[in-house]
């Protein structure tokens, strides 16, 4: 089983009886992290602020976050906090990629492809107020 370690924040959500997780993927600053502490009080948990390690196994893709930075998020202006609604690891179902440009009101289906599987992927502009209930309502479709 190889590891990857991708800069992305990873969360996961409980739907029914089953952990869905989200890796959030952009630039360094686009707010990732910020988005990631507003889902988290919206429901989501936790798996790695920033970078994850993500690996395949039985055809599906898992991220856990790396031993130095977990349980740790890095929350601009108040610096790095624990985070005690956390995850140890998530099954990852969505990609969202985090951009300051409009989202497009009727996407196309996307797909991002990682470590050989097709991840169903949406867009997402972080500063948006509706960003958490968008990747919410998307985490509950797949």
């Amino acid at each position: 089983m190889s590891k990857l370690i991708l800069h992305a924040t990873s969360l996961t959500l409980l739907v029914g009886q089953t952990w869905r997780g989200v890796l959030i993927v952009g630039p360094s600053g686009i707010g990732k992290s910020d988005l990631a502490l507003r889902a988290i009080e919206s429901g989501c948990h936790l798996v790695s602020d920033d970078y994850s390690c993500i690996w395949t196994s039985g055809g599906h893709l898992y991220a856990a976050p790396p031993e130095t930075i977990e349980g740790l998020m890095e929350v601009r202006g108040l610096g790095i906090i624990g985070q005690g609604q956390r995850r140890p690891m998530t099954r990852v179902t969505l990609v969202a990629l985090a951009q300051t440009d409009p989202v497009d009101r009727l996407p196309e289906n996307e797909i991002t492809p990682i470590l050989g599987l097709n991840l169903p992927t949406t867009r997402l502009n972080p500063r948006e107020a509706s960003s958490v209930s968008k990747l919410i309502t998307r985490l509950r479709q797949n």
